[in-house]
């Protein structure tokens, strides 16, 4: 029988191959549109894993929706994805994606085109769900999928439909709370950039949003354990002694035991060192679970290929090579230590939590977290080979202790090592220190000037171009000075006995006087530097390199009294 089967469908596709085979492409494609076009006439299995669903799904994916019919099949499959259901009115113009707990719904055109959606959550009104609207207008399925994916997961909490109810009830109360905290110490002019840096919640949106920084989604989500989850909102209007806000007592009248927890949730897994986990989780009361222990700064540079699409290079090189303008090609080796440093970490997808008081602080150190990642990432691109064969600067960049790293190089005049250490105080802190051989010439590069330069920019490379270009100014000054002594004075007009030049005195020593002089210019002016906003919303600073999902802000005024160092700045 299975022979026969197969030499059946042998046949089968010889003769549908022949029948078509002497007709243009344009027919067959329109002859597919056809067939997108009309209903179906008959049900369709509701297994994702039909191949005839499967097959459906990818024609879809691949052709445009344009008229109603495809529209409303488009929206019918996502919606079977998804695990939901779906019907159409009987004007066949709006199209209903529905589940026991909420339902969406898509009004459409003659022409198939999107004139609104509306999303109801159980015993609510339909409101208006613009997010909703701009994908489907985008036709951006996979956002419409993942927004009906996130709906579902809301209800995702064992018990009945009047449980699974209060969850969200629950979810709205922290919405409120959030939104409350997002209001505090913010004066009318302040910008989104301002709260994303500074605001106790960062800068706050609804799903979708296009924000600067990381975006973490708060949600809910069942579990096996009991959790007293607020159900209206516990802000206190008065702030603390301390000034922090104040929240109301978890009382019986306020809270309901349920199986479920609050979530931050990333969009992708996000590197933290072991440090950062213990502390959220103190001060969340909850554990995080599934963590696979690792050094910390593998997974910030396999993170960092991930989002530049190159991952599979870490399990193979660990150098990087780094191209700036107006510089030789930087070469960096990223010591990783190993799982059992002080140093390990792991990547980490959600942070449970339970009350609203947790989230400006767990906030804080993911702002804190995300500095130190952005500085050690900014080492890493997807070039792994030198591969024009050209000048190369080498670096090793290597955990030191706690918050702060190290990263050693040549001295640009000597054959001695030298190292920058770069701490990350906090986010809005970076305090930096230049280690040289005493032997050593200067560099040029005070502490101040090197910190100044990281908050500024918040990328490895860049800083130590500053520093290599400050040394090579000190190089040249150096050379000017030395040819300038062993040059002759040239003779005198009113010397014509070439024996009297003896007695004259001599342009070297003339020079060292001059030189003697001279004012040096001060390593390290008087400079008027305001504060860096070096922060994130779970996120961080501006850096050269476009990031995940992750995108980071700075900013620096500065007014500096001298022209090398203004010159270096502007440089960088």
């Amino acid at each position: 029988m299975s022979a026969m089967t197969v030499t059946s469908i042998n046949a089968l596709m010889e003769q549908l191959y022949l029948k078509y085979q002497q007709k243009p492409w344009t027919e067959t494609l329109k002859l597919v549109h056809f067939c997108m076009d009309k209903p179906l006439r008959c049900p369709v299995s509701n297994d994702p894993g039909s191949p005839l669903l499967l097959c459906m799904e990818k024609i879809q994916r691949t052709l445009n929706a344009k008229s109603l019919f495809s529209m409303m099949n488009r929206l019918e499959s996502l919606s079977r994805q998804k695990g939901l259901n779906s019907h159409v009115s009987p004007s066949g113009t709006t199209c209903y994606i529905t589940s026991d707990m909420f339902y969406i719904e898509v009004q459409l055109e003659k022409d198939g085109n999107v004139i609104d959606a509306k999303l109801a959550h159980l015993g609510e009104a339909p409101v208006i769900c613009d997010d909703l609207v701009e994908h489907l207008r985008m036709k951006n399925y996979d956002a419409v999928g993942k927004i009906l994916e996130n709906l579902s997961n809301l209800y995702q909490i064992p018990g009945n439909s009047e449980m699974k109810a209060k969850g969200y009830l629950a979810l709205q109360s922290l919405e409120k709370d959030l939104y409350s905290m997002s209001l505090l110490d913010r004066t009318q002019d302040v910008n989104r950039v301002t709260e994303v840096l500074h605001g106790k919640v960062g800068h706050l949106v609804y799903c979708g949003s296009q924000v600067c920084g990381a975006k973490i989604d708060v949600t809910v989500e069942g579990t096996d354990m009991l959790h007293k989850l607020p159900l209206s909102p516990l802000l206190d209007s008065q702030p603390g002694e301390d000034g922090n806000p104040a929240f109301l007592p978890l009382t019986d009248e306020l809270s309901m035991d349920l199986s479920a927890y609050f979530l931050l949730k990333f969009h992708q897994p996000f590197p933290m060192s072991s440090s950062s986990i213990e502390e959220i989780q103190r001060l969340t009361g909850i554990q995080i679970t599934g963590l696979k222990l690792a050094p910390l700064y593998e997974l910030i540079v396999q993170s960092t290929l991930k989002e530049k699409g190159s991952e599979d290079l870490f399990t193979h090189k660990s150098r990087f090579f780094v191209s700036l303008p107006d510089s030789p090609k930087h070469c960096y080796f990223i010591n990783t230590g190993s799982a059992k440093s002080d140093l390990a970490g792991a990547l980490v997808s959600k942070i449970p939590f339970t009350h609203p008081k947790c989230v400006p602080d767990v906030i804080e150190i993911l702002r804190h977290q995300m500095a130190y990642n952005s500085l050690i990432s900014s080492c890493v691109s997807e070039k792994h080979t030198n591969e024009d064969d050209s000048e190369l600067l080498y670096f090793e960049v290597a955990p030191h202790k706690n918050t702060s790293f190290s990263v050693f190089f040549l001295h640009p005049m000597k054959e001695n090592l030298a190292c920058v250490i770069i701490d990350v105080v906090t986010s809005r802190e970076v305090q930096c220190s230049l280690h040289l051989n005493p032997r050593d010439p200067t560099l040029n590069s005070s502490d101040g000037f090197i910190s100044r330069a990281v908050k500024r920019c918040m990328s490895v490379p860049v800083v130590m171009r500053a520093i290599f270009r400050n040394a090579a100014k000190v190089e040249a000054d150096s050379k000017m000075q030395v040819d300038t002594k062993q040059k002759p004075e040239p003779a005198c007009e009113q010397i014509t006995d070439l024996n009297s030049l003896e007695e004259s005195p001599s342009v070297a020593g003339h020079q060292d006087l001059v030189v003697t002089d001279k004012q040096s210019v001060p390593d390290s002016p008087k400079e008027n530097l305001s504060t860096a906003k070096s922060e994130a919303l779970g996120d961080n600073m501006e850096k050269s390199n476009p990031t995940v999902s992750m995108e980071t802000l700075c900013r620096v005024e500065e007014s500096t009294s001298t022209a090398i160092t203004e010159a270096v700045m502007k440089d960088m």
